[in-house]
């Protein structure tokens, strides 16, 4: 295997197959020791937040292939830690697209002069550079095809699936009795051009409640699993 990206939660290693070999880690996002999918630094460690996370991210990929939603995934070896995907190519130097049902974290930094914590926000799709020195900023429709990132055709496919995507995470954890407040995603194309799913569906990258309490990725998993 050939190391092809050393990422903040996980490497990304070649095959000789054509496919990538994603390899999990116990690092999570945040600051200051606090767990925070938005933050763009490795915040902690947590001791099987690499398992768990991958744990999450095959039933949700296996989930939507089921339903014939396109992702990158081929196959996950769990014990290992370890995904298998097909190969993708990233917009630009990468696009974080996240999904907010309730207004929290990084969406009260930047709007809360006139948002309120928990706030209603229907599903409202936002999309950030991949950009840690700038601190992955907020960038329109608009600003996507005017410096070549993004057309207004693919923005409107990556907002369908993002809501698509969104809706089938969301429905699951309400079968748990838990509630989505934001989910980020990540997509790219295949060599065919398809726009697909990529990276991870784990507690690592949304923000999830029950009992209006939140739930630490660790234990979202462990809810989700209870029979």
């Amino acid at each position: 295997m050939n190391l092809k990206y050393r990422g903040k939660t996980k490497d990304v290693y070649e095959l000789e197959n054509g496919h990538c070999l994603l390899k999990f880690k116990d690092d999570v996002t945040g600051e200051d020791g606090v767990f925070d999918p938005g933050a763009n630094t490795v915040g902690l460690q947590i001791e099987g937040a690499g398992k768990a996370g991958l744990k999450l991210t095959k039933h949700f990929f296996e989930i939507l292939r089921e339903q014939e939603i396109p992702t990158h995934y081929v196959d996950a070896h769990l014990d290992e830690a370890e995904m298998i995907v097909k190969p993708a190519t990233i917009f630009g130097s990468g696009l974080e697209v996240i999904c907010r049902y309730r207004a929290t974290g990084s969406f009260m930094k930047r709007y809360g002069k006139y948002a309120t914590e928990g706030q209603d926000l229907g599903g409202f799709v936002e999309v950030t550079l991949k950009d840690d020195e700038r601190q992955d900023p907020p960038i329109s429709a608009d600003a996507l095809e005017l410096l070549g990132i993004l057309s207004l055709n693919e923005y409107a496919q990556l907002k369908a699936l993002t809501r698509q995507i969104g809706a089938v995470v969301k429905k699951e954890l309400l079968n748990k009795g838990i509630e989505l407040y934001d989910i980020k995603f990540e997509f790219g194309k295949t060599e065919a051009g398809e726009m697909m799913l990529i990276d991870e569906i784990s507690g690592g990258n949304m923000r999830a409640y029950k009992d209006g309490v939140y739930i630490e990725p660790l234990a979202l998993e462990k809810l989700m699993n209870e029979a």
